[in-house]
């Protein structure tokens, strides 16, 4: 599917203004089929979320290059990945930065995950947990970066507070009818939203969302 991966790059990101090469270069690497159950790899590349069961999807690729994008990652950062679904994000971001945690409320979709970033040589630089997302990973913090892929009424609060200083938080708020994606710095003063887009993702569920 490398020829589909390659159309994905050109027509549905680049066209769409994803200017930063290096997360074009990293799209056009991860083989999106391998992180979809085998029934629904020929909607791989498709413009939009494809289901990966349990009641979730994968998101669309702009979004996740997107996503990507408002990072800003330069290759050091270590980063939290919240909402790991398929896995497809997280090894996306593991071509961008030096380390991905990522955590999965779903264990079985953590354990699937774990199992298909392993196969594809990802297992020494990505770490799955499952758990509640919207507590974050206290444990690996600080980090540089926080990728969310789900709505929340506001930022949690946790997820803020284990960023290091200048580091972004890209999260989905919002209700179940309207969205923004927002990029949240840390700074002296406190939070810092330097932008947002419409969006819409699946509610993000925990102690600090829906």
């Amino acid at each position: 599917m490398r020829a589909e991966r390659e159309w994905m790059v050109e027509h549905q990101l680049r066209r769409r203004g994803i200017e930063d090469e290096r997360v074009l270069e990293a799209m056009a690497r991860v083989p999106r089929e391998a992180f979809l159950p085998l029934e629904e790899r020929d909607r791989a590349y498709d413009d939009g979320a494809v289901p990966i069961g349990a009641g979730q999807t994968m998101s669309q690729p702009y979004m996740v290059a997107l996503i990507c994008e408002q990072l800003a990652l330069r290759g050091l950062e270590r980063v939290l990945d919240v909402g790991t679904g398929s896995g497809y994000q997280a090894a996306v971001l593991a071509e961008l930065a030096a380390e991905v945690h990522t955590i999965e409320r779903i264990p079985e979709l953590a354990e699937r995950a774990r199992e298909t970033l392993a196969a594809l040589g990802y297992g020494a630089r990505v770490h799955v947990h499952a758990g509640d997302g919207t507590r974050g990973l206290a444990e690996h913090a600080p980090y540089a970066a926080i990728a969310v892929a789900a709505a929340a009424p506001e930022p949690p609060p946790a997820l803020y507070d284990q960023l290091e200083l200048r580091g972004r938080l890209v999260v989905p708020v919002g209700d179940l009818r309207e969205q923004r994606l927002e990029v949240v710095v840390r700074s002296p003063e406190g939070p810092a939203v330097l932008r947002s887009v419409p969006c819409r993702f699946v509610p993000l569920i925990g102690r600090d969302a829906f």
